[in-house]
């Protein structure tokens, strides 16, 4: 912690760090995330929704044959999906702009007064799960570990998912119920996020802290075919006509 904050307690050295760390060092990440998929995305090609592997059938020309084109497929996609985006973007920029407090957060709109510190304060709401997760244990650094393993464990999916089947529609119930539970107890975190630290709140933080875990660190057992039945996969791309 000591390092982190470069002080023995929040100083100088701490904004000086963080930052630079949210102008300069995430911004640049992203901007390589975002090289590398395109990158990966043009000698690879699209992957499909029935999740069947592009690299084994290919064309004449080396083209994957299962691969789903970018235009018009993903190119409708994403406009529908940015289309819905802008129409909640407006409603809450022209007509709820603080969103009950979770977009313009209260506080901002209170005076400053360095004699008296607020009773309870909560980050951003996309930050509140693993808010939550951080309050949930009684030590601050194992709080904080917890939190962080809560980051990265979307990094292990590919070594933590042992099923044959990559397309959720071709999975078992037990995949299904797991999904289900990872979902709820997400939103349920980003709700206790938002509560005061005390009472019933850190008991049900710790609750849904194990479901949200347990998504993740069990997918290795139930994730495997030999104890949760899978479909079986099409050879080729199922396309239903519309």
């Amino acid at each position: 912690m000591e390092w982190i904050r470069g002080d023995y307690g929040i100083a100088d050295a701490t904004l000086n760090r963080f930052f630079a760390l949210h102008v300069v060092a995430i911004p640049l990440g992203l901007l390589l995330l975002v090289a590398l998929h395109l990158v990966a995305l043009r000698q690879t090609g699209s992957n499909n929704p029935d999740g069947i592997e592009i690299k084994e059938k290919l064309g004449p020309n080396g083209k994957p044959l299962d691969g789903i084109p970018f235009h018009p497929y993903y190119t409708v996609k994403d406009v529908v999906g940015v289309g819905v985006f802008f129409v909640f973007f407006t409603i809450v920029v022209f007509f709820v702009p603080t969103f009950g407090g979770l977009f313009l957060e209260g506080p901002n709109f209170e005076p400053a007064n360095p004699m008296s510190t607020p009773e309870h304060i909560a980050p951003v709401w996309y930050f509140t799960p693993y808010y939550a997760i951080l309050r949930a244990v009684p030590d601050q650094r194992m709080g904080a570990l917890l939190m962080g393993i809560a980051v990265l464990s979307f990094l292990f999916l590919p070594w933590l998912d042992r099923s044959p089947v990559k397309s959720m529609r071709y999975r078992g119930p037990i995949s299904r119920f797991m999904l289900a539970v990872f979902v709820v107890s997400f939103i349920a975190l980003g709700y206790l996020g938002l509560q005061p630290a005390e009472g019933t709140y850190v008991i049900l933080a710790r609750i849904f802290a194990v479901g949200y875990f347990a998504y993740f660190w069990l997918m290795p057992i139930y994730s495997r075919a030999s104890f949760d039945a899978v479909k079986p996969v099409p050879e080729r791309v199922v396309f239903n006509a519309h």
